[in-house]
């Protein structure tokens, strides 16, 4: 392993001398390093090649369309697709629930109820009005 890191430094230094690392795009700007804390260590650079193809986990996925599902619900207008917009945020909720094989009851009493709810009475009261 030595003689392989003594061979990339050796790489770097001639490409350094030649004047390569002059003038790159991103020259002077500190690194952007991502939180992968929640990534088991042994599914991180798997995760990272389908990250960089394009591709998210199920369960990333799931989560962005129920961003997505809510902010189409926030700005609907028709109750007839505001009410189908619903029925499609609960569906994704439930394969949320059972990816995960847990309970996600979301009562009353639950702030993300209470942020869904006020999103959509806020729309509403914009609408009337």
């Amino acid at each position: 392993m030595y003689f392989i890191h003594a061979i990339a430094e050796a790489k770097i230094k001639e490409a350094e001398h030649k004047g390569d690392f002059e003038n790159l795009s991103c020259s002077g700007r500190p690194i952007e390093y991502e939180d992968d804390s929640m990534i088991p260590p042994d599914l991180r650079m798997a995760y990272k090649a389908l990250k960089n193809a394009g591709y998210l986990p199920p369960e990333m996925q799931l989560r962005k369309d129920i961003h997505s599902a809510l902010d189409l619900l926030e700005h609907m207008e028709d109750e007839k697709e505001r009410y189908k917009q619903i029925q499609k945020v609960n569906l994704l909720l439930e394969r949320v629930k059972n990816s995960r094989g847990m309970k996600i009851s979301i009562d009353e009493e639950d702030t993300y109820y209470k942020s869904i709810v006020e999103r959509i009475t806020l729309h509403s009261n914009k609408s009337k009005g």
